[in-house]
């Protein structure tokens, strides 16, 4: 890696906490960022989103180059920051949309009032956002010298892959600890090792609420003993020797805390030292496997139909473990495969999302100790469709389409619901199941929609094509006898729109003509009503009893169009 020259100290200071926590001593603070330059570390980690709240933002920012100043480092410190994030009050929302990035950059710049940024990061994928738009404008700030280095925070090795297919992504911050191991499980770490780009580890020890069980760790606490030092210290050490491409970036709040993560960097750990720390990945067979013993992983969106693929293996006598019926964490759904192998089950299939390689990596680990392997089975159900499937499943738990506050009430008490920004980012952080992670089989399998037909047609018309001046030869087209909706969504929840259209559309047929509006405000969508979601049309087509796949969706633009095919119904354009 050459981010940092071999004299410097591959610990930095993660300044975060010095703004964000209610408490929090300015003075205090810049004691702890002189503390640290004075034991050596030239690496701090701040955020344009540090704060309080977005009345605030750039505070971090504006606190670490006071500091700086007043220490006389800031021509020598090398100041990591982040954008693309903003705040809703307390919230925290990813914005990655590319005038959002540059606009940060240049707030973080003139936050800072001078200090160079050294490495610009992007705070976090957007669901909202395609990737490669996040990544181009995260390029074109070190294309135009506003940055000298850009890199990526809180992802997966494929949104790795993916972005440095089109930047020069020279960093990667994600958690990493003794305790949260996701980033190594996952190959993130031999991925950046590999191209000797910088993994930036936040939450080295875990997080605040996790950080002070350190001592109860029984192995940290004699490795920490044999050497003199702290746990916080030794498992940062251990953190470092995994790959010297890692920079761990502990938070410290006084100066005595930030001299302790300074000394971490010293310490020299044995190979038995680690091999106590290390999680064993990929553990080989303990032994033969039964002739029959098959565990299968279906993974997929939520959303993506596990649930029926699963039945399917239940009916051929597979046990199923799956959170919506035992509750509880995917790690408790581990422990009970490895309890389910060690009393001889020949054949379980596991139902859950397994997005990543390191959520897959428990599952491939536990068989093998038992000599068992794994097959995958990868539902690759494209989004649209995923959301008729989870809007259907919430029409028949609750009887209609839950507002956001109900939504949020209902995913508390079922697993599996979720809002529709929550699947967005399911799907950004997929990574697609490879052979190479220890499956001895990895199969994709394509989405076909199951339909019985029973239904009637109905004719679902978007109130904005009724507004165009060829609308009637749309509806002519269409069964003027079938139940017709009308459905919109404007950002001020006005319903003059769909009022004119429901009775445009009774002049002209007859039967029933419904109308149906989200009244939820803009922004990123809270419920599943808003069109071209599919919450509104599926509401209909479960009062009235219709077959979506002999029904006809007139529409206005292209949205329109992928809610037709999502509902498997045909399509017909009102062109302006």
């Amino acid at each position: 890696m050459n981010w940092l020259s071999p004299a410097e100290l591959r610990i930095g200071l993660g300044c975060m906490r010095l703004s964000t926590d209610p408490g929090r001593d300015e003075e205090r603070a810049h004691a702890s960022i002189a503390g640290a330059v004075a034991a050596g570390i030239t690496v701090f980690d701040t955020a344009h989103a540090y704060a309080h709240s977005e009345t605030e933002l750039g505070h971090n920012e504006r606190l670490l180059a006071a500091a700086l100043r007043a220490c006389g480092a800031a021509g020598a410190a090398r100041i990591v920051t982040k954008g693309g994030m903003t705040r809703a009050g307390v919230a925290w929302l990813p914005d990655g949309r590319a005038r959002a990035i540059r606009m940060d950059c240049e707030a973080s710049l003139a936050a800072l009032d001078g200090l160079a940024i050294d490495t610009y990061l992007l705070h976090a994928p957007d669901p909202r956002t395609p990737w490669a738009t996040s990544i181009r404008a995260l390029a074109k700030l070190r294309e135009d010298g506003l940055v000298a280095r850009i890199g990526i925070s809180n992802v997966n090795r494929r949104q790795l892959d993916e972005a440095l297919e089109l930047a020069p992504i020279k960093a990667v911050q994600v958690a990493l600890s003794v305790v949260s191991d996701a980033a190594l499980r996952g190959g993130l770490v031999e991925r950046c090792d590999e191209l000797g780009i910088a993994l930036i580890a936040h939450s080295p020890l875990g997080g605040p609420r996790r950080a002070a069980s350190l001592a109860s760790r029984e192995a940290l606490a004699a490795v920490a003993a044999d050497h003199g030092a702290t746990p916080a210290e030794v498992a940062l050490a251990w953190l470092l020797s995994l790959s010297p491409s890692v920079v761990a970036i502990p938070g410290a709040r006084r100066p005595e805390t930030a001299r302790s993560v300074a000394r971490a960097a010293t310490l020299t750990l044995t190979d038995s030292d680690r091999a106590a720390l290390t999680p064993e990945l990929h553990t080989p067979p303990s032994g033969p496997a039964p002739g029959d013993a098959d565990v299968v992983i279906i993974m997929g969106i939520p959303g993506a139909g596990k649930t029926r693929l699963a039945g399917e293996y239940v009916s051929h006598g597979y046990e199923r473990l799956n959170r919506d019926e035992r509750g509880g964490s995917m790690r408790g759904i581990t422990r009970a495969l490895d309890e389910r192998l060690g009393d001889k089950a020949r054949r379980v299939v596991l139902d859950n999302t397994y997005l990543t390689r390191a959520a897959r990596s428990h599952v491939i680990e536990t068989a093998a100790r038992h000599g068992v392997a794994v097959r995958c089975l990868w539902l690759n159900t494209p989004l649209a469709q995923a959301q008729v499937n989870l809007v259907s499943r919430l029409i028949a738990l609750t009887g209609r389409v839950p507002t956001p506050e109900e939504l949020r009430e209902v995913a508390r008490a079922h697993e599996g619901v979720m809002a529709p920004t929550s699947q967005m980012r399911a799907l950004r952080e997929l990574e697609p199941p490879s052979r190479d992670e220890g499956f001895a089989d990895v199969e994709e399998l394509a989405f076909a929609r199951v339909t019985d037909h029973r239904g009637g047609p109905a004719v679902l018309v978007a109130a904005a094509a009724l507004g165009l001046p060829s609308w009637q030869d749309a509806i002519a087209a269409a069964d003027p006898s079938a139940p017709h909706l009308v459905f919109d969504w404007t950002p001020d929840a006005s319903s003059t729109r769909l009022d004119a259209g429901v009775a445009r559309l009774r002049g002209v047929v007859g039967g029933i003509v419904d109308g149906a509006l989200c009244p939820h405000g803009g922004g990123p969508p809270r419920c599943w009503c808003r069109p071209p979601l599919p919450g509104l049309a599926l509401a209909f087509v479960a009062a009235h009893g219709i077959d979506p796949s002999r029904s006809i969706v007139i529409g206005s633009g292209p949205a329109h169009r992928t809610l037709a095919n999502a509902l498997g119904a045909r399509h017909i354009p009102v062109v302006p």
